[in-house]
């Protein structure tokens, strides 16, 4: 394997700090989703919206108070500060949460669109030093210039690789994300109905004289 790899030419170090750093957050962000699995309380955020319906928002606060379940830790904060403005504590506390679900992301996609062309990279130039030996005094040896070739191929194998190993957990971490917005959606969603039912008039039972 070190053999191959120093075959491959200078770019392979660049194409192996990538591959660091994209193990090492597919790493990180599975032990995340792994911990909001555990961490996770549905149960909490249903008695949440039981309360509210039964309009009782005091109790509400009492079970989601202390709950390591995101959807529950948006909840008590939206209520917290619903005085000032529902809305806005909502989109603060979602934002927050969300922020976590999306962090290493970035660098993955980051990843995923670098290593391919620093492989390409290493394939030109290797290529490039590979020719050269026909104008120079190896015109007689066409196994060093094959031989040459492939070694320059190897930088693009190995870019391509770390890309499409990367681009399975990029897809999975993105669903997650989603997934985790559509249910803080349904929450809070759920949630302000009640706020708007338990603030609206009462309606006349008769009519007026």
């Amino acid at each position: 394997m070190i053999k191959i790899f120093n075959e491959g030419g200078p770019i392979m170090w660049p194409l192996l700090l990538c591959s660091i750093l994209c193990v090492g957050t597919v790493l990180e962000r599975g032990y995340f989703i792994l911990r909001e699995r555990t961490r996770g309380q549905p149960a909490a955020v249903e008695e949440m919206l039981r309360q509210m319906e039964q309009q009782e928002p005091g109790r509400a606060l009492e079970a989601g108070r202390g709950s390591g379940d995101f959807v529950a830790r948006v909840l008590v904060y939206a209520l917290e500060h619903r005085a000032e403005s529902f809305s806005s504590a909502v989109l603060r506390a979602a934002n927050q949460e969300l922020k976590r679900f999306n962090r290493g992301l970035a660098l993955l996609d980051t990843l995923i669109t670098l290593t391919p062309l620093l492989g390409l990279l290493g394939t030109i130039t290797g290529m490039i030093r590979a020719f050269g030996l026909l104008g120079g005094q190896d015109l007689g040896a066409p196994q060093a210039i094959t031989g040459g070739i492939a070694q320059a191929l190897l930088a693009t194998a190995f870019g391509l690789g770390i890309a499409i190993t990367a681009l399975i957990p990029f897809n999975y971490l993105n669903t997650r994300l989603e997934e985790a917005r559509h249910d803080i959606q349904d929450a809070v969603t759920q949630m302000e109905l009640q706020l708007n039912r338990r603030t609206e008039p009462p309606k006349n039972s008769g009519s007026s004289q």
